[in-house]
């Protein structure tokens, strides 16, 4: 399969290029040119079937050309071995927990399958990849855990300063090897930009092979699919209506969500839950997209005004904004309320979210107010201890430090500030 740039103004490229690529000289995000649908048999027996087992099947279309079976069922077995449980909250409530990787975050699969992909492209040339990623929060632990040392790609993490949690930022700065952290003066959008600036910057084009980490990259992307059919895959039996809710940020996640759609799998509603960073609850309301800078909040990973992703929702249901809304509703809520709702579950239910769960379970809540209540499954995208300081002071109760976290406390950061996009520029001509 090819995958061809939402702009339409540059040559399709395979998945191997489009991995090395990142983002298409157009600026364009890459797409499969298809999305098959699975026969139905895949869906009727999914219950039958292991989590790399469902996997394999869903990917295999957009790689096969690339990836031969044995290596790619080889791959995604050393990338999904950790659980994804759903934890029932109420009679049609329940959360799916994304959070038991390695780095505690649901960026943990998507970054890993990328490395994987990148390593096995890469053992078969020596051109050195270089891996550009800016990270609100979770990615940069993510893309660093799942490089580490991979042969032939160096990676350089763009995040912006006091705007990560203590824990999140020693997960991107503590590494070392071929992982190296910029500490950027500036919010989210200006790490994105400078990496988006440095895709189309010909010095550096010239002198290096560039691609991106970010949920823009399709190996990042599209693994994220796998979660929506673990889900159904544990609630199928009960038979009733699916709806996910999917604290949102750049949307590469919900976006997954809605291939696993495409794909065939029964769902009835998905809903991109946000923070004050409202760019898509606005445009669902008026059909304007007006993105803006964004703004710091307690569920930082989702601190995006311009969120990347968004193009390829639209592009899925070619741009009809009709259809788009018979699938999609988006909310937004402020800190306050994501505070609430980290209370009320913890009260309800013993449970402790973490402060985008908590947005993921008022979106769902907001979603059932107007409809015969269907059965909602909000995302857990991260685990609480990473938001420690929010976390306990909400609920008043302190968190055991689960062992992945405690690894890195106790190592020092190390990273390197920078502030304008020729300091970005420079360093990678300089290290390359």
């Amino acid at each position: 399969m090819n995958f061809y740039s939402l702009n339409k103004k540059a040559a399709n490229v395979t998945f191997r290029d489009a991995v090395i690529k990142g983002i298409a000289p157009d600026k364009g995000l890459y797409f499969p040119e298809n999305i098959t649908p699975l026969p139905n048999s895949f869906f009727e027996d999914i219950e039958t079937l292991s989590n790399t087992e469902i996997a394999f099947e869903a990917i295999r279309q957009f790689v096969n050309d690339e990836i031969p079976d044995d290596k790619l069922k080889e791959i995604l077995k050393e990338v999904l071995d950790f659980d994804f449980p759903i934890v029932a909250l109420e009679d049609n409530v329940a959360t799916l927990e994304l959070f038991h990787g390695p780095t505690m975050a649901f960026k943990d699969v998507g970054a890993r399958f990328m490395a994987q992909c990148l390593g096995y492209f890469s053992s078969s040339t020596d051109d050195e990849v270089t891996v550009l990623v800016a990270t609100s929060g979770d990615t940069g632990g993510a893309v660093a855990n799942g490089f580490l040392g991979v042969d032939g790609v160096k990676v350089v993490i763009l995040y912006p300063s006091g705007k990560v949690s203590d824990i999140q930022e020693r997960q991107l700065t503590t590494l070392g090897m071929n992982i190296t952290a910029l500490e950027v003066d500036g919010t989210f959008d200006d790490c994105q930009k400078m990496v988006k600036t440095a895709f189309l910057d010909a010095d550096l084009l010239e002198n290096m092979q560039l691609t991106s980490a970010n949920s823009i990259n399709v190996a990042r992307w599209l693994p994220q699919m796998f979660y929506f059919l673990f889900a159904y895959k544990q609630l199928k039996s009960m038979g009733k209506e699916l709806v996910f809710s999917v604290p949102s940020g750049n949307f590469g996640n919900i976006c997954a969500g809605m291939v696993a759609q495409k794909l065939g799998m029964p769902v009835k509603h998905f809903v991109a839950s946000t923070n004050v960073n409202d760019t898509v609850p606005q445009f669902m309301q008026t059909g304007e997209y007006k993105p803006k800078p964004s703004t710091a909040t307690i569920s930082n990973a989702m601190d995006v005004g311009d969120p990347s992703n968004f193009i390829r929702i639209r592009h899925l249901f070619k741009n009809n904004f009709d259809a788009l809304n018979e699938n999609l509703s988006s909310f937004s809520f402020t800190d306050e309320e994501t505070r609430e709702a980290i209370q009320h579950i913890y009260g309800m239910a013993g449970y402790i979210a973490d402060p985008h769960g908590a947005v993921g379970y008022l979106g769902l809540k907001e979603y059932q107010k107007n409809q015969t209540i269907p059965f909602g499954v909000f995302l857990e995208t991260a685990h609480p201890v990473k938001f420690l300081d929010v976390v306990e002071e909400t609920i008043a109760t302190t968190l055991k430090i689960p062992p992945q976290i405690r690894r890195v406390m106790g190592r020092k950061k190390k990273s390197i500030r920078i502030a304008e996009y020729k300091e970005l520029k420079a360093h990678l001509l300089n290290n390359h």
